[in-house]
């Protein structure tokens, strides 16, 4: 459209340039044809006065039927001239359109591959592609390489990342495992004293919220990727069976947790979806205690399935949470700075072991392993502050 449009104001510059080239040229030639002189000449001596008048006569006619015939010349070309700059800016303007698309299919190939990359259900799951465009060797090529060679590192590095974490969580958990090992050995000693039991217990606390991060980033790192071997699963059946399991954590805490579960099949790894409504269920009985120490409140989750979504909500009372604050929640060790949020108010599990141990809760990682999680089925998860107190997330999956 532009080229055509800069095609018409060219050619109606050269239509105007044209007419006033001819119509110039029109008058110079009249000025020169002798029936002018005639009008203003001066009659011969002895020159019969009825043939000088019939001479005027035939010099009047002849000017006017110059008159006519350059303004029907003028006329002419104005008109032929404009239908034919009509006719052949809309073929211009067909060609170009026809050649404007040929040129920019590069272009749209370079923005759907970096759109499919930017709506990657999980993290870096599209930096895999490439564009490997094709052709000759000019500017559109040349973007395509580049865009190439940066999807290239951003790969690289997104994998170094992934290795690294899942490296160093592996290596990490043999010696934390001796060390509980160890420590649980000395604090059952007979003659272990007072003060080695209660050193003993610091240490194990301490080693036990290492254990909880070491599993959360494992965890993290194994969400991170798409899933790709997906099983059918009732997302209400995996709640129903998450707040039987943590039926008495939320009864030491004093929270009342209710369901509403409408059927909501999907299909993921089942592993990872009870990973994810734990968290979100956890975090809700964790986040309850308010300022003043008042341990009452309530968490409901509920389930349904509508125009091809299944839908997880789970709404918890407790603190005033800030609106800006919602969206920070999801990265990783990112918590509100708040002393009465406590992950030790939870009773610990008849196995000794808290359910933030299974959750990876109380290190700062549970809201991102729920949105990678999420992420990695093709969905997403959206949290916000509830009037009163209390947080709502929400978790998309395609049904």
């Amino acid at each position: 459209m532009l080229y055509g449009g800069l095609f018409f104001v060219a050619g109606t510059v050269l239509m105007a340039v044209t007419y006033l080239l001819v119509r110039q040229s029109l008058l110079y030639g009249a000025k020169a044809l002798p029936g002018r002189g005639l009008l203003v000449a001066q009659t011969p001596a002895g020159f019969p006065p009825e043939q000088a008048q019939v001479a005027q006569t035939l010099a009047k006619d002849m000017l006017a039927e110059q008159e006519a015939f350059r303004s029907d010349t003028l006329n002419s070309l104005l008109v032929n001239g404009g239908v034919a700059l009509a006719l052949v800016g809309l073929a211009a303007i067909g060609f170009g359109w026809l050649v404007a698309g040929r040129v920019l299919r590069p272009l749209h190939r370079i923005t759907e591959t970096a759109r499919r990359i930017g709506t990657a259900p999980s993290g870096a799951s599209g930096l895999h592609e490439r564009i490997a465009l094709s052709g000759p060797r000019d500017e559109i090529a040349e973007l395509a390489d580049t865009f190439d060679a940066m999807l290239e590192r951003l790969d690289r590095s997104f994998d170094g990342q992934r290795r690294f974490v899942t490296n160093a969580s592996h290596e990490l958990r043999t010696p934390l495992a001796i060390n509980r090992a160890l420590l649980e050995v000395a604090v059952t000693r007979p003659d272990a004293s007072v003060d080695v039991r209660q050193l003993g217990g610091t240490l194990l606390a301490v080693n036990g919220r290492h254990e909880r991060l070491i599993d959360g980033l494992l965890t993290l790192a194994q969400s991170e990727h798409e899933v790709v071997h997906r099983t059918p699963v009732d997302l209400a059946q995996i709640v129903e069976y998450v707040v039987d399991e943590t039926a008495a954590q939320a009864r030491a805490a004093g929270v009342t947790v209710s369901l509403d579960a409408a059927p909501a099949p999907i299909t993921g790894d089942p592993v990872l979806l009870e990973r994810l409504v734990t968290n979100l269920v956890i975090n809700g009985i964790r986040h309850n205690v308010n300022s003043d120490g008042n341990t009452n409140g309530w968490v409901r989750a509920s389930t349904r399935k509508s125009n091809g979504v299944a839908e997880l909500v789970v709404s918890n009372s407790g603190p005033t949470v800030p609106g800006y604050e919602t969206e920070s929640i999801f990265e990783p060790f990112r918590r509100l700075n708040r002393a009465d949020q406590r992950s030790d108010r939870l009773a610990p599990r008849r196995n000794g072991s808290s359910p933030a141990a299974q959750d990876g809760s109380g290190v700062g990682l549970g809201l991102s392993i729920v949105r990678a999680v999420a992420r990695a089925h093709g969905g997403d998860a959206r949290a916000e502050a509830r009037q009163g107190g209390g947080l709502t997330v929400r978790v998309r999956l395609p049904a």
